[in-house]
């Protein structure tokens, strides 16, 4: 099963290191990925750019209405996404409790939606119409 793991840091946290203590950290961070993906866990994942390169869309009055920057002000932002491939959410903890960067920040964890039957309702949908 997909398991979505977003990883929260503190605006401008990894910027303000000391460049040998961001390296180390990149460094054990890219080691536990290759890991992950040898041993058949990881399934993706990106870094995210600041949160000011954001924009939100949202439907508002019939129409999208576009906002620069994040969705939530919080006092952490997602610093990056990691998919993850694991039995169950305990096997995603277990894991994810390993990776290196849950010392910079949270990491979120939840299960991905298994959308194939509503997509394959959607698809007979729109082939019927």
């Amino acid at each position: 099963m997909k398991y979505i793991c977003l990883g929260y840091i503190e605006p401008n946290k990894f910027e303000t290191m000391p460049e040998t203590e961001r390296n180390a950290m990149v460094d054990e961070c890219l080691t536990y990925d290759d890991e992950l993906r040898k041993n058949g866990h990881f399934a993706g994942g990106e870094g995210l750019q600041p949160p000011q390169t954001a924009a939100t869309l949202r439907w508002v009055d019939g129409k999208v209405s576009i906002t620069d920057g994040p969705y939530a002000e919080t006092k952490k932002q997602i610093g990056g996404v990691l998919i993850l491939e694991a039995r169950d959410l305990n096997h995603a903890i277990q894991i994810m409790s390993k990776h290196p960067g849950v010392k910079a920040g949270p990491f979120e964890i939840r299960p991905a939606a298994d959308l194939s039957e509503m997509i394959r309702e959607s698809e007979q949908r729109r082939a019927g119409a």
